[in-house]
């Protein structure tokens, strides 16, 4: 059989690819915060904080990536908030 290859309706290899040893990596996450995982956001896609205990969150992805992986559990330096980045330049204006 052969695999299907998913086309997303965003833009998500725009997003700069940060690594867990990076200076940006260290974020102080919330529950509710819309994060992507820092070195492979196509794959993963944009999720939303679930749940957060210490240094783990669970993010709901909802299959937004070319995975289609609806929840995952993170450390913390891997995910990387979406409103702390400058995403002006990938956003559409209206």
């Amino acid at each position: 059989m052969e695999a299907k290859k998913r086309r997303l309706s965003y833009r998500l290899d725009l997003l700069p690819v940060i690594y867990p040893f990076h200076r940006r990596s260290v974020n102080s996450i919330q529950l509710g915060d819309l994060v992507y995982y820092g070195p492979s956001p196509e794959y993963y896609g944009i999720g939303e904080v679930v749940k957060a205990e210490e240094n783990y969150c669970v993010v709901d992805f909802r299959g937004t990536g070319l995975l289609g992986i609806q929840k995952d559990v993170f450390s913390n330096k891997y995910l990387i908030p979406i409103h702390k980045l400058n995403l002006s330049h990938i956003l559409k204006s209206t």
